[in-house]
């Protein structure tokens, strides 16, 4: 699944790095908290390695 926004991709990242053991668990906030409970190791390499060219900031949709 590939992320929609810059802002999805950067909090893959985060969570990701976390899941890897780079980066603590608890220094997470926000959306990437949650990603790295909810998702596999996989699923958040495909969102961290979407391109961020073209993408927004931030999803319009809510």
């Amino acid at each position: 699944m590939p992320a929609k926004s810059q802002a999805q991709q950067k909090a893959a990242g985060a969570a990701l790095a976390a899941k890897r053991g780079d980066v603590k668990k608890s220094d997470l906030r926000g959306a990437s908290k949650s990603m790295v409970e909810s998702m596999s190791e996989t699923e958040l390499e495909k969102m961290a390695s979407t391109k961020r060219k073209g993408k927004p900031q931030h999803d319009a949709k809510k």
